[in-house]
Parts: structure tokens; C-alpha cells; sequence
């Protein structure tokens, strides 16, 4: 009735009778739980869940679980890889071949990506 926010949040978690409420409960009263960098925020768990399309996150989430990578994801680690790989590099013929490499794949990835986008088949 007239506790506070702080007071009823506590409450919540001393009357869960699980270990996971037990451990919350715990590390909230030792403060190990304000000292994340993420307190006070929504997670951000940076595996693309909210930028997915809800009607093909089950989906996605089912072929990631599967251990199942999307051509455009393992598309996207090659370019990365061949970046790295490019950095620093002088401008001898392998290089230039490797930078022209890395133009192409950027570009079939925008395409790719682009025709995923108009037919509605993201």
C-alpha cells in the first residue's frame, strides 16, 4: 500500500521460491547486481533479436539454436575477415586483388540483401 518501488521490487524477488529468485535476491542485497553495466537497462544482447521481423524471429532463432548460419551472416563474417586481412596492407597486386575481392563481395551482399528486402522474404 504505501511502499515504495524499491520496497515491493525487493518483495518480488524475496518471494520467488526458486534458486534463480534465491540467487537475485542474493547478489541484489550484496549490490553485485548494481555494479553490471547494464543496470537500470534493457539488455542489449547484440545478436540482431529486435532488429529481426517478428514474424521471422522464431524461425531464426530455431536455425541459430541448430547451429545453422544464414549465407548473408556468413557472408558478412568473410568480408570482415578479408578487411582485417587487407589492413595495412601495402598496394602491391595481391593487395589490390584482395581490396577489388572485397568490393565485389561487398557489393553481392548489398544486392543480396537489398532483393531480400523488396520480396518481402527477409
Amino acid at each position: 500500500m504505501g511502499s515504495n518501488p524499491e520496497d515491493q521490487r525487493r518483495q518480488r524477488l524475496t518471494l520467488l521460491e526458486d534458486d534463480i529468485g534465491r540467487k537475485l535476491a542474493e547478489s541484489e542485497a550484496s549490490g553485485e547486481l548494481r555494479q553490471a553495466r547494464s543496470w537500470g537497462r534493457p539488455l542489449d544482447l547484440g545478436d540482431g533479436y529486435d532488429e529481426t521481423p517478428a514474424e521471422l524471429r522464431m524461425g531464426m532463432k530455431i536455425l541459430k539454436d541448430a547451429g545453422v548460419v544464414p549465407a548473408e551472416v556468413e557472408l558478412m563474417r568473410e568480408i570482415e575477415a578479408l578487411r582485417q586481412s587487407l589492413e595495412g596492407a601495402g598496394d602491391d597486386e595481391a593487395a589490390r586483388a584482395g581490396r577489388q575481392r572485397l568490393a565485389e563481395m561487398q557489393q553481392a551482399l548489398a544486392l543480396r540483401l537489398e532483393k531480400l528486402r523488396s520480396s518481402g522474404t527477409w
